[in-house]
């Protein structure tokens, strides 16, 4: 596989989390957990997507913040302040395991219109920095 075709793949992907966070985002019976997986997964995948395109090796990992620091030390500024997706980080694992309904804690609630955009910026980034035809979007 060129680093192209797996540049593609993880494209597809993120673009398959992102029509899952678009409509589980809808759905206010849906936990902030798993929208928010949805989010941290599709911005993960896009942001490997640009590295794996540039020859990047990437190691397993579902840290956005050392994905954004692998782009930056390789010349791919990021498109959005990394605060904020660094805010999805604990999406990827420690929420999917703890019991969010027993906490009051508004910090860990999910800005869901937020996530979104985040989403949306993060995947027209990607496209552009990979210029090639994306993926059909939901």
């Amino acid at each position: 596989m060129t680093t192209a075709d797996a540049a593609r793949l993880f494209l597809r992907k993120a673009t398959q989390d992102e029509a899952a966070l678009v409509n589980l985002a809808a759905d206010a019976t849906i936990a902030d957990e798993i929208v928010g997986f949805h989010a941290q997964q599709a911005v993960e995948k896009l942001l490997k997507a640009v590295l794996v395109f540039d020859g990047v090796r990437v190691r397993r990992t579902h840290d956005l913040a050392e994905l954004s620091d692998l782009l930056t030390d390789h010349g791919r500024p990021m498109p959005v302040d990394v605060a904020a997706i660094t805010d999805l980080n604990p999406f990827a694992v420690d929420y999917r395991y703890a019991d969010m309904s027993k906490n009051s804690d508004t910090e860990t609630r999910l800005d869901r219109p937020r996530a979104l955009r985040l989403v949306q910026q993060v995947r027209l980034w990607a496209e552009a920095c990979l210029v090639v035809s994306p993926p059909e979007r939901p």
